[in-house]
């Protein structure tokens, strides 16, 4: 059976839903003209326009979502929805958006935590949910085409049960997300330390430009020479240079034999440069996630100890020589056996209950960054200093999830009741950063100010603003601090690809 999308958290009633003005972008929405969606229809079998359709395409699961419906306040909404059945059918509905020069937002699973698919200036939205399953498999080479639409428990799902084989993708939001939302924002599975992200799984795209051009980015090589790789330029996208259609992604045979087992550390850093060592060496386990004293304790009721938890699966050769180095690597600590590991995998796709800690006043989230191991303990702990700091946290704590030879993912959690104290008409403006979206709350500044207190640690020590949940318009304002004058380079190529800004406007710190 097919996926069907996922509702994010908070109940929200579409006949009484409000579009307030939140973001600075949304004051230029777009006013459709009245015989367009005649024309829509003429190029797309399926147009919906009723409340339910356009609510549920303007939300994603930003956690800020909650928040908002809980006030009853929808953050954006299309004024039409558009379900193309097939490849032709999106050429067509971007190059009419395209002439007409009306708004053209991609979305799917809407799993997002950024408001990328977020329909900001109105206008259009795509739902791609329709280009879904395999359709094609080189068991030879390995390598699968499948629908940018499809949800990626369905992908794994007929992968193993028909051809053995696996992506080995695996992230928290695998019943929610699809494979084009995992390459429109770079994702990261819980895997990653053995297959890779998705940008290392990819190997082509079938992508529809805004004048409705289609284009194949090549791919069907295992490696070439001819120009920059125009895969890679699509990749993190976000759907504001093309539209997605169609992926190639390799695959690898079910593994034969699995691992489990657990250290303990007496400190993070400690953990933490034990997993550089092993990275370094080349060993790959699966997973490899080391957890802070907090989480430790919160997660596996392990006191005063750092948990590392070690899962791979591969050959069995290979499975013994990774052990061994992580064995080797590890002697410090104290071994706790599978059962943490055990326990993680059990709950490892749980959500939490967004909806119910913000009815409790609670106001949640969690940011990845990225760093260098030189970087990673001096990030660590600014961040963790500046959480504490902001006004009305109640906890903070950080694990890391997704290791390379040259760093690692730190992956940070916060929770605050904020207080209305009216400090929030200049939240988001620290070093001068221009914010995508006006905190008019206080739960919204203090979810505002603790993103910037673990954002600008990270870009303090020469770490990534994201690591795999995209930019959309939660970090949008932090993108020119990042990029710097590569900024303006994307940018031209916004300009160059998508001349009358139609595709997903206002993401990725791009001009309208």
């Amino acid at each position: 059976m097919t996926a069907k999308r996922t509702p994010p958290p908070g109940a929200l009633d579409a006949s009484s839903a409000v579009n307030p003005v939140r973001f600075a972008l949304s004051r230029s929405s777009h006013t459709l003209p009245e015989a367009f969606a005649s024309r829509l229809r003429g190029v797309c079998g399926t147009v919906l326009h009723d409340d339910a359709a356009r609510v549920e395409a303007g939300r994603d699961w930003w956690p800020l979502s909650a928040v908002w419906a809980s006030q009853g306040r929808q953050p954006c909404l299309p004024q039409l929805v558009a379900v193309p059945s097939s490849i032709q059918e999106v050429s067509a509905v971007s190059a009419l958006c395209n002439r007409e020069r009306v708004p053209l937002t991609v979305f799917a699973g809407a799993s997002g935590v950024c408001g990328a698919s977020l329909p900001l200036r109105s206008g259009v939205s795509l739902d791609v949910t329709a280009l879904h399953g395999i359709s094609d498999v080189d068991a030879k080479s390995r390598t699968v085409q499948v629908g940018a639409g499809t949800f990626g428990q369905d992908l794994e799902n007929e992968l193993r049960s028909s051809h053995d084989l696996t992506v080995g993708h695996w992230p928290q939001s695998m019943a929610l997300s699809t494979v084009g939302g995992w390459v429109a924002c770079r994702g990261a599975g819980q895997f990653s330390t053995r297959y890779g992200k998705i940008e290392d799984m990819v190997t082509a795209l079938e992508v529809v430009l805004a004048d409705g051009t289609v284009v194949d980015t090549g791919g069907a090589y295992p490696k070439s020479a001819t120009g920059p790789d125009l895969t890679q330029v699509f990749l993190g996208s976000e759907g504001t240079l093309g539209v997605i259609t169609s992926v190639r992604l390799r695959a690898h045979k079910v593994p034969a034999a699995t691992t489990r087992f657990a250290y303990g550390f007496k400190d993070f850093d400690s953990g933490l440069e034990a997993c550089r060592r092993v990275l370094q060496r080349g060993a790959t386990p699966a997973v490899l996630r080391l957890y802070d004293r907090t989480e430790s304790e919160r997660n596996f009721a392990f006191a005063g100890v750092c948990v590392l938890l070690v899962a791979d699966e591969a050959d069995p050769v290979m499975l013994e020589a990774t052990q061994r180095v992580v064995d080797e690597e590890c002697g410090e600590a104290s071994q706790l056996g599978p059962d943490p590991v055990e326990q993680w995998f059990k709950h490892r796709n749980e959500i939490p209950d967004i909806a119910g800690l913000v009815a409790a006043g609670l106001v949640v989230d969690t940011v990845e960054v990225a760093g260098s191991w030189g970087a990673l303990p001096a990030m660590y702990s600014e961040a963790l200093s500046a959480l504490r700091g902001v006004e009305g946290t109640v906890a903070a704590s950080a694990h890391q999830s997704h290791a390379y030879s040259d760093g690692a993912c730190l992956y940070f959690t916060f929770a605050g009741r904020p207080a209305d104290t009216g400090r929030y008409s200049d939240a988001g403006q620290t070093a001068g950063m221009s914010p995508s979206w006006t905190p008019d709350s206080a739960a919204e500044a203090f979810y505002k100010e603790a993103f910037d207190a673990v954002t600008l640690a990270a870009l303090r020590n020469g770490g990534t603003v994201s690591h795999h949940h995209g930019i959309g318009l939660n970090r949008a304002g932090y993108m020119k601090q990042h990029l710097g004058a590569g900024l303006d380079v994307l940018r031209a190529l916004k300009g160059a690809l998508d001349p009358n800004g139609i595709l997903n406007p206002g993401k990725l710190g791009l001009l309208p």
